[in-house]
């Protein structure tokens, strides 16, 4: 989604990476204003509701802006970054010595700034580049351009020069480096995030002591001011040190309700904010029914031990999981009145004829469900390279919305966790789910003797609108057989 702007200057917009998204967290950027883009290079790293992706510009030119920074969560259809192209792309990379607004070298700098109204007055805002969509403001970009090579052009005169140079003697002095007045000058410095946060927890960031390189407050010295807050004052204290020239009395900060020597606040986003609402959302629509048997997978686990020797499998992960999932797969042929989802809109069951298998992942940034697609139609062989392909790509973040959308059916190893079983939540648009407790030697009666056996617990979870229990009941209890006597897989395939 790009804009031409005038100028020759495109907005580069936040893209739906997904089906019906409405933000994303800009994680990353692999570019800064200056720099030289090419049509397809990845300027950023994105983090949606799904998944993390990669975002490349689609043309060439020289960056001119990023309008927000790092941590920041974008409305899709947000200008994100603005690139020079064309004449106006040279222009950006030296050709012209203008200066535009912000930037803090040439004469512009010098020019005087406007004094603030009293001292406790709101920090002005520099005038320059406009709201690119109706509704949304503009954060003004923290970096500062480099400077420009070669001669520079006569400033500019006239009414719209003496704007912009006191555009940018504002924005000199917001930048700690102007020759403004003091007021400006001795702002704090701090990233816009933790400005929010102080501003969130009452915090006066003139009151706090930076500890970042070059004078910058951090989220950790904002805290370590509330905390300073919260402590009780020497009963010897009896008077607090006179404000420096205050135009009107300063209220005390507020106080956070929470302590932060003890909690911690981690704020919900992408997917695991995505994944909080889908289980909310599955939890209180689909009526969950779920069931358990207990089984002894003992010939399953010699026949992994097997097949790993086998040469069809050399390279590939050959694990329980495996069976498991090839088990499912049987009692959903068996059964396919299982793999369906329920229309609201039309009150219809839809049947579907065709297998995407999800599987569980947990990651650094929260569970996700991608899936197998086709994965009825897959031989072993396949279904074990599908599986570590899926595994291997969610671990390292790469993950594709894609890959998560369109699911019929789940598993979810909590075994893995040394857990025996659980009661899984659907995945939303599904109609069953089935969980796989630890594998653990038992006791159990084999051939009329108790033997130490292996030994698992499974758990099917099903949507009982669409799911009855005699349905549900039988795809659990042919998962089961298929896993007791593996031979199954051949007889029932």
């Amino acid at each position: 989604m790009t804009t031409m702007t005038e100028g020759s200057v495109r907005e580069f917009k936040m893209p739906d990476v997904g089906e019906g998204l409405t933000e994303a967290e800009i994680l990353k950027w692999y570019v800064q204003p200056g720099d030289t883009v090419t049509d397809g290079q990845v300027v950023c790293e994105v983090e949606t509701a799904k998944a993390a992706v990669e975002l490349p510009i689609p043309y060439d030119g020289v960056v001119r802006e990023l309008h927000f920074p790092e941590g920041t969560t974008v409305d899709v259809g947000t200008s994100i970054i603005a690139v020079a192209v064309g004449d106006a792309a040279e222009e950006s990379a030296g050709g012209s010595g203008q200066a535009p607004a912000g930037d803090t070298s040439g004469t512009a700098a010098a020019a005087p700034a406007p004094a603030p109204a009293s001292a406790d007055a709101q920090e002005p805002k520099p005038e320059g580049r406009q709201p690119v969509l109706v509704g949304y403001g503009v954060a003004t970009s923290s970096t500062r351009r480099r400077p420009r090579k070669g001669p520079q052009s006569p400033a500019p005169q006239g009414p719209a020069a003496e704007a912009s140079a006191a555009s940018a003697a504002i924005q000199a002095e917001m930048n700690g480096h102007g020759t403004g007045p003091a007021a400006l000058r001795d702002r704090p410095l701090a990233k816009p995030p933790v400005r929010k946060l102080a501003k969130d927890l009452g915090v006066d960031l003139a009151t706090v002591t930076p500890t970042g390189p070059d004078g910058v407050i951090t989220r950790e010295d904002v805290h370590a001011a509330v905390a300073s807050a919260q402590a009780p004052a020497p009963q010897e204290a009896t008077a607090a040190p006179a404000p420096v020239a205050p135009a009107a009395p300063v209220p005390a900060p507020a106080v956070a309700s929470y302590d932060t020597a003890r909690e911690t606040r981690v704020p919900v986003k992408g997917v695991r904010k995505a994944t909080a609402a889908a289980m909310v959302g599955s939890a209180f629509t689909a009526p969950h029914v779920t069931e358990f048997v207990t089984v002894d997978v003992t010939r399953t686990m010699k026949l992994v031990e097997e097949l790993k020797q086998d040469k069809e499998f050399t390279g590939l992960r050959v694990n329980p999981l495996l069976l498991i999932a090839k088990a499912l797969l049987v009692a959903i042929k068996r059964n396919p009145d299982i793999n369906a989802s329920w229309d609201e809109a039309n009150q219809e069951i839809v049947v579907k004829h065709y297998v995407n298998l999800g599987i569980a992942a947990a990651t650094p940034r929260g569970l996700i469900v991608p899936n197998i697609k086709e994965a009825h139609a897959k031989t072993l062989p396949e279904l074990a390279r599908s599986l570590g392909e899926l595994v291997s790509t969610a671990r390292e973040g790469r993950t594709s919305p894609a890959a998560m959308q369109g699911g019929t059916v789940t598993i979810t190893n909590v075994g893995v966790f040394g857990v025996d079983t659980g009661t899984p939540i659907l995945n939303p648009g599904e109609s069953a789910i089935l969980a796989v407790g630890a594998i653990k030697l038992q006791p159990w009666v084999h051939k009329g003797k108790v033997k130490p056996r292996q030994v698992t617990t499974l758990a099917l979870s099903f949507d009982h609108r669409l799911v009855d229990g005699e349905l549900g009941s039988k795809v659990l209890a042919d998962v089961a057989a298929v896993l007791e006597q593996p031979k199954r897989l051949l007889t029932w395939a």
